[in-house]
């Protein structure tokens, strides 16, 4: 286990209704989530309700994405300072899907990452390999390629960001890294950041692993060395499955 303080996140992607996140909220504030930093990432309609059922608690809440502007005409997009006018702290970017679905090249991660940070945002920078790409034997040609993009426009301070390693093949599978693999990764993005920043920041960053994290497999993985939490899909729509994730880090 790391001497780094642990954040398990949820990532609810397309899901949920509003009477969903305030059950979800409900039963999470019932809840011992005292193990982890815990971090919500509801979809864009359920913020101002994850906000007002999550206040008062130790929990966060941040956008799934956002805009490289601050404001302009960009329809159906959505920008750091409304975020944060919703008491967001975090923001995901890079994640696989925005990728996939919509094309988003490193270049863009790296404009969002940079809004993120002007307007007083934590990015929680996504990266991982594709299936083809891990076959290939391109897995860390790929993670150096989309951390270096975004290290150019983050923080100095590694308290002020965080790092996701979200191998695409194990998203939504059911498949998982297993904790070798998991480790190797994570250990490899932390000696890239070492490089990139110094030692004294790659030891303090926080990376977490994302990829079909369930309650029964959190313990183990999160018993290496290099990883400091979870970004979690499925799982997290479930405020016991998620508080269970928690208590697997304590």
């Amino acid at each position: 286990m790391s001497r780094r303080r642990t954040i398990v996140a949820a990532n609810w992607k397309m899901n949920h209704l509003t009477a969903d996140a305030r059950a979800f909220c409900d039963t999470f504030a019932a809840g011992d989530a005292s193990a982890a930093d815990a971090v919500v990432f509801p979809s864009f309609p359920l913020l101002a309700t994850v906000a007002a059922g999550l206040a008062g608690s130790a929990a966060a809440w941040g956008g799934q994405d956002l805009h490289p502007e601050g404001s302009g005409a960009h329809t159906g997009d959505v920008s750091a300072p409304q975020l944060a006018d919703l008491g967001c702290t975090w923001v995901l970017a890079g994640h696989s899907e925005r990728r996939h679905d919509h094309g988003e090249d490193d270049a863009t991660v790296a404009a969002k990452v940079a809004a993120a940070v002007r307007g007083g945002l934590r990015p929680m920078l996504c990266l991982g390999e594709t299936r083809d790409e891990r076959a290939d034997g391109r897995t860390l040609a790929v993670l150096d390629r989309q951390l270096d993009a975004a290290l150019a426009v983050l923080p100095e301070d590694p308290e002020r960001f965080a790092v996701a390693y979200e191998p695409v093949w194990a998203i939504g599978t059911g498949e998982v890294a297993t904790p070798e693999i998991a480790q190797g990764a994570h250990r490899h993005l932390r000696a890239r950041v070492a490089e990139r920043r110094g030692e004294a920041c790659a030891a303090a960053l926080r990376i977490l692993y994302g990829g079909s994290v369930k309650p029964g497999n959190a313990g183990e993985l999160i018993a290496q060395p290099d990883l400091d939490g979870f970004l979690v899909g499925g799982a997290s729509l479930d405020a016991t499955s998620f508080l269970a994730i928690i208590a697997a880090c304590a």
